[in-house]
């Protein structure tokens, strides 16, 4: 299967780009801890089979120092014992922010609890937009069929010039 279309050689594409990542990069700079953010965003990606995505934040979260026992378990982290109890609360909020058809109430009002119970106001607005954004990214690499396996870490940080 070859990529359908490289968006950032395109200039509305990269145009477009640029600002989404400006969203991520406002996302990235919150209070939410960035292994939190790491492991949100391979969850998602994972449900979503964005090959280039799971490439992407498994990665860089590997480059951050997250282990490998955890980033090789995130996809079982409900059987899994080396998530914290905050961390778990940010993984269901993922994984029933993006399962919307599958959970037609959306996320439970008990997700939300143990969210609001582990999370101040900044750390939920940064989760809630970053949920939305990694489920948008995913969509854009599984339309355009970018493939996994050929990412550096580091290798988009002059994108914000």
């Amino acid at each position: 299967m070859e990529p359908r279309m490289n968006l950032m050689a395109n200039e509305l594409g990269a145009k477009i780009g640029k600002r989404f990542y400006n969203v991520s990069l406002a996302i990235e700079q919150s209070s939410l801890p960035k292994a939190t953010q790491n492991l949100v965003m391979l969850r998602v990606s994972q449900i979503n089979g964005c090959g280039y995505c799971v490439d992407f934040h498994s990665k860089e979260a590997a480059a951050a120092g997250e282990t490998a026992v955890r980033l090789s378990l995130v996809a079982a982290w409900r059987e899994s014992t080396v998530f914290t109890d905050a961390e778990r609360a940010a993984l269901a909020l993922a994984e029933e922010g993006t399962r919307l058809a599958d959970a037609y109430l959306g996320v439970s009002d008990e997700t939300w609890a143990q969210v609001r119970e582990h999370y101040d106001d900044d750390q939920i607005a940064a989760l809630v937009y970053l949920v939305a954004m990694i489920n948008a990214a995913n969509r854009l690499g599984v339309i355009v069929r970018n493939q996994g396996g050929s990412y550096e870490p580091g290798m988009f940080a002059d994108l914000s010039n």
